[in-house]
């Protein structure tokens, strides 16, 4: 693991708001103010094909990053696009059931919740 991509993962670890590349960018800067917006991106890319991290294809959104690669469950505010973590255990088996009635072969799940986070509820903000 080269320098940049430890410092990448390290900094993605440590915040819990699921930053876009270009925000995982202006973080990493700060530690290693030289590196390119391409490295970030192709080392994101590697980090997630490597399992260290997940790549999120939120709905609506660009990509996000997240630095907890257990898999669990995300909920999107429709209102100002914040994810955040959901704390719940994953339902074993949900897909077992969909092969039989889709016909397809099921390779992955991304289960996405969507709600107004507590600012937005509070402000009466809606998308």
């Amino acid at each position: 693991m080269t320098r940049q991509r430890k410092v990448i993962l390290d900094e993605l670890k440590k915040v819990k708001t699921h930053p876009s590349a270009d925000e995982v960018y202006e973080i990493v800067r700060g530690v290693l103010p030289h590196i390119s917006l391409g490295t970030v991106y192709r080392n994101l890319e590697l980090l997630a094909a490597h399992g260290q991290i997940q790549m999120l294809r939120i709905s609506g959104n660009q990509m996000r990053f997240d630095g907890n690669a257990e898999e669990h469950y995300h909920i999107r505010c429709t209102g100002c696009g914040r994810v955040d973590d959901v704390a719940m255990e994953l339902v074993p088996g949900l897909e077992n059931g969909l092969s039989d009635t889709a016909g397809y072969e099921i390779t992955g799940c991304r289960l996405e919740f969507t709600g107004l986070c507590p600012v937005c509820r509070n402000t009466g903000r809606e998308k």
